[in-house]
């Protein structure tokens, strides 16, 4: 197939496809084949795990798993060589998160360090905090949370009232973080602050890195309506940082939270949508079962979904290549149509499933469970789940408003909604 290692750590695989014909097929050849082989014995049983809805299934071997992919040289694919990346193109991040998500293999944990917090410690941090944590991120050694979201404040950033005050060597932080996904697990959060008192919206803010094990911070799970508690509220009472563990200037936070939230949207969006393929390629085949494909009406939302499902990989593709004009903008489309399309899918899953998508937990059986509080117990099958975690696709990693907000102030130049 190719007469390197391509999992080798030490090969510059952009490097290597400048020089190599057919790189691209030899590359999914590549990955394809090493996840054939490793996702076997003790990792068999991880395949489609801790998806949506389920994020708490297997965390231990998933973290055992995400660890194994290191190993083997298969995480921060996209990020130089001197940071412990691989200097991957865009086509072969691309393939990858595709292959991944076509092998049905596990849910990352360290989404949030490897495609989130450190490209943006590559693009803002100093180079001291470039070589304490990114190292860290590539073995899978410390894990992430984001702490953006605030109870009175929602999805809008800028009105964050947590607060970072800076005394002598350290940052003190006071303050409540909400929707912090993977907080419990966790053993460091990047948190926006304000910290110019008096300050309002976008200026005065700062980007802090915050170790989770200490006293002056308290994690709270938040139960879903799933039953799970993949995400938390965190209490900041008088926490301590590191003076040094800002990324960019006092202040400055605003731009560097900005930078994140563009890689938040990246490559691993056409590899979410191989999955959402996946679950739409089932759902047609039970309706087609169950004999619900003969309803004009749900034959109708399955075509909608499938050409929904088109235009999404369509606009990422473009994005991507660069061919939109002004990239937040093309982020929060894109957010747009993959949220509600997700959402619909829910919908459609229970159409099609029909009244037995109603039946819950046994309430009645000897050992049922009483109350839906009791997470551990509650068993909902797959489309339950689909249906309910989907209701938060609109509103986590910026609601619809927010994002109509930022395409119509942004790109279609219109008025700034009144604000209070």
């Amino acid at each position: 197939m190719t007469s390197i290692n391509l999992a080798d750590r030490g090969v510059d695989l952009g490097e290597w496809a400048a020089s190599t014909p057919d790189a691209a097929e030899v590359f999914a050849d590549a990955v394809r084949a090493w996840l054939d082989e490793n996702l076997v014995g003790e990792f068999a049983a991880l395949r489609g795990r801790g998806g949506p809805g389920s994020e708490h299934e297997f965390f231990a071997e998933r973290l055992a798993w995400d660890r194994h992919l290191a190993s083997a040289g298969w995480t921060c694919l996209g990020w130089p060589t001197r940071y412990g990346g691989r200097g991957a193109t865009l086509e072969q991040r691309i393939i990858f998160h595709q292959e991944y998500a076509r092998a049905n293999a596990p849910a990352r944990v360290n989404h949030l360090g490897e495609e989130l917090l450190g490209p943006t410690l590559i693009e803002f941090g100093s180079d001291a905090q470039k070589e304490r944590f990114l190292p860290r991120i590539v073995d899978v050694t410390e894990l992430w949370a984001q702490g953006y979201s605030e109870p009175g404040a929602g999805s809008d950033l800028a009105n964050v009232s947590t607060t970072a005050r800076l005394d002598d060597d350290r940052w003190i932080v006071n303050g409540q973080k909400i929707w912090t996904s993977l907080a419990h697990v966790a053993q460091w959060v990047f948190v926006i602050a304000r910290s110019e008192k008096g300050s309002s919206r976008h200026k005065g803010l700062s980007f802090l890195l915050v170790p989770l094990d200490q006293d002056g911070i308290t994690v709270r799970p938040i139960q879903q309506l799933t039953g799970t508690s993949e995400f938390n509220e965190v209490f900041f009472d008088d926490a301590v940082t590191d003076s040094d563990l800002i990324v960019g200037e006092p202040g400055e936070g605003w731009g560097v939270a900005m930078g994140l939230l563009q890689f938040e949207r990246g490559v691993s969006t056409l590899g979410q949508q191989v999955g959402f393929a996946r679950e739409l390629e089932n759902i047609v085949a039970i309706a087609k079962s169950n004999g619900a494909a003969d309803d004009p009406e749900i034959a109708s939302r399955i075509t909608r979904a499938w050409i929904g499902l088109k235009v999404m990989r369509a606009q990422a593709q473009r994005t991507l290549a660069g061919e939109i004009v002004s990239q937040a903008g093309a982020a929060s489309v894109l957010k747009l149509l993959w949220a509600n399309w997700h959402r619909d899918l829910g919908e459609l899953a229970m159409a099609v499933v029909g009244a037995a998508s109603l039946i819950g937990p046994d309430v009645t059986a000897e050992g049922a469970v009483n109350d839906i509080t009791d997470a551990e117990h509650v068993e909902l099958d797959e489309w339950q789940r689909l249906f309910l975690f989907t209701r938060a696709d609109t509103i986590y990693g910026g609601s619809n408003e927010v994002q109509r907000n930022i395409i119509a102030e942004r790109v279609l130049g219109l008025p700034r909604e009144a604000r209070q």
